[in-house]
């Protein structure tokens, strides 16, 4: 993080205008209320807060659980509104850029923190964590603390669960089909295999890959292939390559195999729909994050529990290629409830939620990829048997400062951790989206993202 001052710096100053004037406007109505209470406003009682969340599984365990636990523990009534994750991203954005201050905490990942931070945005959680001594910030996995990180090294936002990114396959319809799944493929054999399994039982598709247009849908998986592939958003001295050969190359490849063995409506999937796809048996296999499997192993959810296998991201020119992300909770500048506010935080993040979802709601289901001590619960490390090292491994081994062949201008893995990229990675999003619905080719897809990528390039650029 800290080789990242320079850059991060320059960046801070179109920051604030950059984040208010790229978001789509006011997410649409979502999410309930934690313990009955009510979505969204800043005002109410000093015993409550608003918590906007992203709305994965673990968010909608964390729900469940409040009233009866932390409510009941603390008096503070928390009242959670959950959004999909392009919807999520807008409201977050544009309550926390105008500083409306209408949540108290908000679920951001690894991209926002650190451009966050630079434009003083966030509150600072060191001096919240180090008070509690049950906390226990010695035992955040190195990876994941570093990309939640301001360049003084201090914690902005505390990880509710981390991840990278990893193959998952039907371990039945491989056996069926004689097929043995590398522990760490190449993209050529994935694409081969999903061939195979296309079809192996009635309306069993080989593959599931996000079609979804935004940065942080189709985007995620894809810049990671784009990675392993040879290509690059931008070289070092911040040159466009969206229309350069390896870009081209990985776009291709991704949207014809999602295309020729894919699921149907794959433009219009993300990671919910490549999830229940998965775990009901309409896919084979499925590229997506390593926190997936707890709810793939959950046998109250998924028809695939204990029948999933996992192996690396898969490759091409690179030893390795999966992302390194966290979900992970923030609270804004804004908020008038920090005491509180930072007792949820604590409490989401800490080893006693993580026990407290493995009994109550089973260990499978623990929000992991954070914490060492997790993957030495004896519990977890059963329940967790078929994906928990490869996780904690693949997560060791991201490199969001060396992802690809070539140096890069920015740290990130699946993103570009500059302001502009929430702009930039959606508008070539829904370009490669519409060429995977058949809408348009690949090739004018990123033509016209290139030009996207240069007028961004250009604020860069001799700096």
């Amino acid at each position: 993080m800290l080789a990242a001052a320079k850059w991060r710096a320059r960046a801070v100053v179109a920051g604030l205008a950059v984040l208010a004037v790229t978001v789509s406007g006011c997410a649409g109505a979502g999410g309930g209320g934690g313990g009955g209470g009510t979505s969204g406003g800043g005002g109410g009682s000093a015993k409550a807060i608003n918590v906007l969340m992203v709305g994965n599984p673990q968010m909608e365990d964390i729900q469940k659980l409040t009233k009866d636990s932390f409510t009941k523990d603390t008096g503070i009534k928390v009242n959670f509104t959950i959004l999909p994750e392009n919807e999520l991203r807008d409201k977050v954005t544009q309550d926390v850029a105008t500083k409306a201050g209408q949540y108290d905490v908000a679920t951001i990942g690894a991209y926002e923190v650190p451009i966050w931070h630079k434009n003083d945005w966030l509150h600072e959680l060191d001096s919240y964590a180090d008070k509690d001594s049950s906390f226990d910030k010695a035992d955040l996995l190195k990876p994941i603390v570093q990309s939640l990180s301001g360049e003084d090294g201090k914690l902005y936002a505390l990880p509710f669960y981390g991840e990278s990114s990893f193959l998952m396959y039907n371990k039945d319809v491989m056996k069926s089909k004689g097929i043995q799944v590398p522990e760490r493929p190449t993209w050529q054999q994935v694409a081969d295999i999903a061939a195979k399994v296309d079809g192996a039982k009635p309306g069993m598709k080989g593959i599931c890959l996000r079609g979804l247009a935004g940065w942080g849908e189709v985007f995620a998986p894809l810049t990671t292939v784009v990675n392993t592939f040879g290509g690059t958003w931008f070289t070092k001295d911040w040159q466009a390559q969206v229309d350069g050969k390896g870009f081209s190359d990985a776009t291709n490849f991704y949207v014809n195999l999602v295309r020729d063995h894919g699921e149907p409506g794959a433009s219009q999937a993300g990671f919910t729909e490549c999830l229940n796809a998965m775990a009901q048996e309409k896919v084979a296999m499925w590229y997506d994050a390593t926190s997936a499997a707890g709810s793939l192993e959950d046998p109250s959810v998924s028809k695939v529990a204990g029948k999933v296998g996992y192996a690396y991201a898969p490759v091409a020119k690179t030893d390795q290629s999966g992302w390194l992300w966290a979900w992970a909770w923030a609270m804004p500048k804004t908020t008038k409830k920090a005491d509180a506010a930072s007792k949820f935080m604590l409490w989401a993040s800490s080893k006693d939620y993580e026990k407290l979802v493995g009994q109550q709601l089973g260990w499978a289901r623990v929000p992991a990829g954070k914490r060492a001590s997790t993957y030495e619960i004896p519990e977890y490390k059963k329940a967790a048997a078929a994906f928990g090292d490869i996780t904690l491994k693949a997560i060791e081994e991201a490199d969001p400062t060396n992802p690809g062949v070539q140096p890069r201008p920015t740290v990130g893995v699946q993103f570009v951790a500059i302001p502009e990229f929430q702009d930039l990675g959606t508008k070539v999003a829904q370009q490669v989206s519409a060429a995977i619905a058949g809408k348009t080719s690949v090739e004018a897809a990123l033509a016209d993202g290139q030009k996207l990528a240069e007028a961004v390039a250009k604020k860069y650029q001799g700096g």
